[in-house]
């Protein structure tokens, strides 16, 4: 069945038009899934002021450089490069490291071939990086002490991977179809730093995200999340890890069935239920009943705005 202006892009957001036509439950669902969340609060407890430990998120820099605000830790998740040498990595290595922040934490992108061996150009093949004191994560953690905030600790964990969206030359791509999530991320891991978005949040509607990435994130449920990758998938969004949020996940997996046939379908009618019980249940519970729905805080920190090349996004600013 063809569908009015499908996106032309898969890292372009489709029509509204499309979007609606394709699959009218989805986009019904993702609308009060977003509007539930607004009003639901934060998935995250603040611990006191004297304790926090502030992070400057930052993702997909593409070889630019802009203002950064001061915090405890800036991290970077990935295509620091545009094209991907050593050089236009050492550059943007060298602008991170002369920034304030007490630690810099970094990953590669899919833009970052000089550090995927299988994607590094022929040029680059002698040349090495300086990394100059920042914490350079692939499938690695670190954990690290704040005498600042009370000696807290934090356990970081980096990887790299994304699903394979095209460009023969793009570092760290997997088959779609294969699981390169399951079993990786330490249970104990609080800040999780990836560069590919989970599928479905902070995505874009057709799902650039790794499918198996939102399973992993399932078995972890780590305090914070944050990575890049998808432009225009740029914000905040608080996971919650309860049915209505796998009734959401349900409805977004679903394929288009059309304007008449996505309507017919009674499954995806109780999901949609789903998420409104259990959205309601959560606001009144935080919001009224003054409990705490513990969760994790999504994070796409891409400065990059959408296809235009340019940064005009700003830094992600998260205490925790």
């Amino acid at each position: 069945m063809l569908f009015i202006h499908p996106p032309s892009s898969p890292f372009e957001p489709p029509s509204l038009l499309f979007r609606l036509t394709s699959s009218p439950i989805k986009f019904l669902v993702q609308c009060l899934y977003h509007l539930i969340l607004f009003f639901r609060g934060s998935a995250i407890k603040l611990p006191d002021q004297s304790s926090r430990i502030r992070l400057v998120c930052i993702s997909d820099t593409h070889s630019k450089k802009t203002l950064i605000p001061d915090g405890d830790v800036l991290i970077h998740a990935g295509d620091l490069a545009n094209e991907g040498t050593a050089a236009e990595i050492q550059e943007q290595i060298d602008w991170i490291a002369s920034l304030p922040h007490q630690h810099k934490i970094v990953i590669a992108g899919n833009h970052d071939g000089f550090l995927d061996p299988r994607s590094r150009h022929d040029s680059d093949s002698k040349k090495s990086l300086d990394f100059k004191g920042l914490h350079y994560l692939q499938h690695s953690g670190i954990t690290l002490t704040f005498p600042r905030a009370a000696r807290r600790q934090l356990s970081f964990y980096g990887a790299p991977h994304i699903p394979a969206c095209g460009g023969d030359d793009f570092a760290f791509q997997y088959p779609r179809e294969q699981d390169a999530w399951s079993g990786t991320i330490p249970q104990s891991t609080d800040v999780l730093v990836t560069h590919t978005p989970p599928r479905h949040h902070l995505d874009l509607p057709h799902g650039m995200g790794c499918e198996f990435l939102l399973k992993e994130l399932w078995h972890v449920k780590p305090k914070l999340h944050v990575f890049g990758h998808v432009h225009c998938g740029y914000g905040r969004e608080n996971l919650f890890w309860d049915e209505g949020q796998k009734a959401y996940e349900r409805v977004c997996s679903r394929k288009h069935a059309g304007l008449f046939r996505d309507c017919l379908d009674l499954p995806a009618w109780f999901d949609c239920v789903k998420v409104i019980w259990y959205g309601i249940s959560g606001f009144l519970w935080s919001q009224i009943w003054g409990g705490l729905n513990a969760g994790t805080l999504a994070v796409n920190a891409s400065l990059t705005v959408g296809s235009t090349g340019k940064l005009g996004n700003p830094p992600q600013i998260i205490d925790l």
